[in-house]
């Protein structure tokens, strides 16, 4: 069944052909596969990108795709954005949130008021002004349209030294359960999706972990390995598709089963335990 209840092709349920979908952050990363995907699948993709140079090579990589260099955190931004899509589109199917960021990774009492505010902003409060701004170009799509927000599964858990990040997309999670009731009568749903860590230059797992540590990566994570940019993007497809059409209000766990873990990790010898240990050089690894 599709968005309205009527019957499609499983094979047509991806196709994005004549859809309209805006990328925040689409220049790398999760962001950039994300929208490399949605243009794949026929869409028209609209992406936002602040950095010059990766704007540059998102278009040349894009070339039907419209790039738009801009910050989405100033508060006039998604104003902009919204009256350029209405003028050059009418309508928007799909608004991906994909921004946010650490900012400032440090103990919660030596943050400064101002650092509290740009955290809280990059990973809620522009999203807020995103999405009010793109309300009615999603309703002027139609039954289906649909809010997908990449927050993280810090939102599930805790997290030292960015604590107010966490609050941040904790946040996020229940403003996407509020926004999602307040839109459902009118067919638009609105999800999240939360990645564990994933390989980008944002958090580059080459530079995270040692050399030396880095035979332990697929004890770590139930699945074996840490996410990789198109784990995040599949997740995006099905939640815009037909397929989700009675999925709103709720989240996508793209880690790996980390979340399900809690902790538990597994040993060299393939054992599972929640008690790590310290070797002899001082680094953790598994008992």
């Amino acid at each position: 069944m599709g968005q309205t209840g009527a019957p499609f092709h499983p094979r047509q349920a991806l196709d994005f052909t004549g859809k309209t979908v805006l990328v925040t952050g689409g220049g790398v990363g999760i962001g950039r596969a994300v929208a490399e995907s949605f243009n794949d699948a026929g869409a028209q993709v609209i992406i936002a990108e602040i950095d010059a140079e990766r704007a540059k090579a998102v278009e040349a990589d894009l070339p039907g795709a419209r790039v738009i260099q801009c910050d989405v955190l100033k508060r006039e931004t998604p104003k902009v954005l919204a009256e350029r899509i209405a003028s050059e589109f009418g309508k928007l199917d799909v608004l991906v949130n994909n921004v946010g960021h650490f900012v400032h990774a440090r103990p919660f009492e030596m943050l400064g008021e101002d650092e509290i505010d740009e955290i809280l902003d990059t990973n809620l409060g522009h999203i807020l002004r995103m999405d009010r701004a793109m309300i009615p170009l999603l309703r002027a799509a139609g039954r289906g349209a649909s809010i997908i927000n990449i927050t993280s599964i810090e939102a599930y858990r805790g997290i030292p030294y960015c604590a107010v990040y966490a609050a941040g997309k904790a946040g996020l999670m229940g403003f996407t359960k509020s926004l999602a009731l307040e839109l459902a009568p009118e067919g638009i749903r609105v999800n999240d999706i939360a990645p564990e860590t994933t390989d980008t230059p944002q958090v580059a797992l080459d530079f995270m972990i040692p050399p030396e540590n880095r035979g332990h990566m697929d004890k770590w994570i139930p699945l074996g390995r840490f996410g990789h940019p198109s784990d995040s993007a599949g997740a995006a497809l099905y939640l815009a598709s037909p397929l989700a059409s009675w999925v709103t209000g709720t989240a996508i766990h793209v880690d790996g089963g980390a979340l399900a873990a809690s902790g538990w990790m597994q040993t060299p010898q393939g054992e599972w335990t929640v008690v790590p240990m310290i070797s002899a050089n001082g680094l953790k690894v598994p008992s």
